[in-house]
């Protein structure tokens, strides 16, 4: 089990030079308050003055630390394992002195301590500033001593309230924030470092380890400075866990005072004057607290930690390894033979784009329909059913049809219904068919769009090439643009077509002597069973209602036989005559007429020119043609609108994708397959090179880890 901790050494030195956060190395975390002691109890287990001192934030950014224990003396076999080999060579029968390595400076050993402290505190500066800022970017620091015992920790920030001086007013949150990010790591141990000169009930340590751990199982607590406590007090019972337990144990220690370090004094001494504390105050619990049992307990910790990770770590790096492989791929290689592989894109594009359009893609979205699906729901579902709830006579009222039956009378008065009204009316109804057909091509033309996203979702390599992509993406828009107005006009053309002739003689259409015919029927069964009073209109526009005029049968005209001597599917209709006429042509004289004004303005305003059935009941006569024409214009219209409905689709399937389906990969070759092209078509973005080399790094991390961790045998673990 010893090798263990070296393993996770390693990987997290593999790991760090990519600056990889998917892999949870397991590690020892150290937490606490600011001048909680954390940095003191880091010095006594190392056995050095190593760490920067100060007032305020003095740790401003994560420092992995990586104790690696060595023998003795340096054998001649342990040359090759040491950082210095050639000094090891010259003094391998000497104590090996204690260094460092930093993982930024591979090259460089420090064998003086304070030129670690002032490295610490250079690239603290160099990252973080000199305005007392954090950041979460760690130094890795790695200490060789015969001293220590393998252990790897992680020192950050102390917890702090209010800022002080040029500290960002902030810096309570991003140290929370920091300290979280590390400890929520499941494979981390916490070590929450508490004075014991406060009440360990107040520990921020302690409640922030238990945000992420609330059972306590990976937690230690430290309780440092009990040589400071009040006179006649003693800490017991915190060692003991009766205050707040702690699953993996309570352990006290006693570091050097500021003024033992202002004196200079040894950590050898400071181990020495830890243990005399404890055999003097604590005799029960001595050998169960102090800086040697902490460093053994953290050792067996760790190890038992790793073995209980490192089946699932393993795992884990197998599965990133593949993940990067294949992401690796999708990045591809560089570019060599630029002519072929341009026109090897262009084709896979503009397949794949057809194959969206006719449904056989390889990768069928789910999610929603795109492609073919799309433009067949606009067909069927948008157009189609925009079409079936159109009103016929929306936006017709009885008094438009009336007054168009008026106007194509001219001076005459009408003894028939005039065709002419009929064709201008259905004409002006017909019309309103052209804005959802012109709507149903801008909805397919905006899914020909989208299709291009798809298109470039399935063939991802070509993302490589922003300048490609780019003008891929310019020539399809020009041509489905270009296709537009063509597809437009035959629309608009297919309405023009429909206005061009109406064509009364259409199979499914109402028969309008049949249908005349039923009206007048109906209309003489309702004047023989309810005598209507005749309207006639006074000077001032009101209706005045009159008794009907009893007639004799033999006055009434013949009906003619339908069709004889007609001039259009209406001209037969029969003397339809009202009261009024009949009274003037049977009997004209002044005892009909009101006034001598009437006869000069029949309207008492010139308003009443405009819609002379404003202020008045409609007649038998007028009430009747405008049925007739409304029934007409319905049964016209149900028939265009099928024609209508069918023809459209017909139409932007012809003149847009189809064509845009036929051309796509000859007008891509013909914009694009250009020698002179070939280098700017084809050049990557700096972004993607950035891409591909971190992941072409990962990736060899990745390997070098699962190579690292295979050395690991089963003996090792158990």
């Amino acid at each position: 089990m010893e090798q263990l901790i070296p393993v996770i050494n390693k990987l997290q030195d593999v790991f760090n030079t990519v600056g990889s956060e998917s892999i949870q190395l397991p590690q020892i975390v150290v937490v606490g308050a600011q001048s909680s002691g954390k940095s003191s109890v880091l010095e006594n287990l190392v056995g050095r003055d190593f760490l920067p001192r100060g007032s305020g934030v003095v740790t401003r950014r994560p420092l992995i630390l990586q104790l690696v224990h060595v023998p003795p003396r340096a054998k001649e076999k342990k040359i090759n394992e040491l950082p210095d080999k050639k000094e090891a060579a010259e003094d391998h029968d000497a104590e090996p002195a204690e260094w460092g390595k930093f993982l930024h400076l591979k090259e460089k050993i420090f064998r003086d301590f304070n030129g670690i402290r002032e490295e610490i505190e250079r690239e603290t500066d160099r990252v973080t500033g000199s305005n007392k800022g954090i950041s979460s970017e760690p130094i890795n620091l790695k200490i060789y001593s015969p001293k220590v015992l393998n252990l790897t920790l992680v020192d950050l920030p102390g917890v702090t309230k209010v800022p002080v001086g040029d500290q960002p007013l902030d810096i309570e949150q991003q140290i929370r924030h920091l300290i979280l990010q590390y400890i929520s790591n499941p494979n981390s141990i916490i070590l929450a470092v508490t004075p014991a000169n406060i009440d360990l009930a107040t520990s921020e340590a302690l409640k922030i380890a238990r945000e992420v751990d609330p059972d306590g199982h990976r937690t230690l607590a430290v309780c440092t400075k009990l040589d400071l406590m009040d006179h006649g007090t003693d800490a017991m019972d915190v060692l003991y866990g009766r205050v707040i337990p702690v699953k993996l144990g309570i352990i006290g220690v006693v570091n050097r005072s500021q003024l033992d370090i202002n004196n200079r004094k040894s950590i050898e001494n400071a181990l020495r004057d830890e243990a005399d504390f404890f055999a003097r105050n604590y005799p029960t619990v001595a050998s169960r607290n102090g800086t040697p049992y902490l460093a053994k307990t953290l050792n067996k910790l760790l190890m038992h930690h790793i073995r209980n990770c490192l089946p699932e770590l393993k795992s884990r790096v197998n599965s990133m390894t593949s993940q990067y492989h294949h992401l690796l791929q999708s990045y591809g290689e560089p570019v060599m033979d630029k002519g072929p592989y341009l026109l090897q894109m262009i084709t896979r594009f503009a397949a794949t784009y057809c194959s969206i359009i006719e449904g056989t893609a390889h990768e069928i979205e789910t999610s929603e329909l795109c492609g073919g699906a799309r433009i067949c729901y606009i067909f069927h579902d948008i157009f189609g059913r925009t079409l079936t709830i159109m009103d016929a006579m929306e936006g017709l009222s009885t008094r438009d049809i009336l007054t168009a039956i008026r106007n194509a009378t001219g001076p005459r008065p009408a003894l028939f219904v005039p065709e002419i009204s009929f064709e201008l009316l259905v004409k002006r109804q017909i019309r309103r068919l052209e804005e959802p057909s012109l709507r149903c091509i801008e909805l397919v033309h905006e899914e020909m769009q989208r299709i291009i996203q798809h298109s470039f979702d399935q063939v991802m390599e070509i993302k490589r090439f922003p300048r490609l992509h780019e003008s891929i993406v310019d020539v399809i828009i020009n041509l489905l643009q270009r296709r537009l107005m063509p597809c437009n006009e035959m629309v608009e053309n297919l309405v023009a077509i429909e206005l061009a002739y109406i064509n009364t003689n259409h199979p499914d259409f109402t028969d309008g002597a049949s249908l005349v015919s039923s009206l007048v029927a109906n209309q003489e069964l309702v004047s023989a069973s309810h005598p209507s009073p005749i309207h006639t209109a006074t000077p001032e526009g009101s209706p005045v209602h009159m008794p009907p005029r009893e007639e004799n049968p033999a006055e009434k005209p013949p009906v003619p036989a339908t069709g004889a001597n007609t001039g259009g599917f209406m001209s037969w209709v029969p003397g339809i005559r009202s009261s009024k006429a009949t009274d003037q042509t049977d009997d004209v004289g002044p005892k009909h007429m009101e006034s001598v004004s009437e006869l000069r303005c029949p309207y008492e305003n010139v308003s009443e020119l405009r819609c002379p059935y404003g202020n008045r009941g409609l007649t038998e006569r007028e009430q009747m043609d405008s049925d007739i024409i409304r029934k007409l214009i319905k049964s016209y219209f149900v028939i265009v609108r099928k024609s209508i409905q069918d023809s459209v689709p017909k139409a932007i399937m012809a003149f847009l994708v189809n064509y845009v389906k036929e051309r796509i990969q000859s007008e891509l070759v013909e914009k694009l397959y250009k020698s002179e092209r070939f280098e700017t078509l084809l050049q990557e973005s700096e972004h993607m090179h950035i891409k591909r080399k971190e992941a072409a790094e990962m990736l060899k991390a990745l390997q070098r880890a699962g190579q690292i961790i295979s050395e690991v045998r089963d003996t090792h673990i158990y």
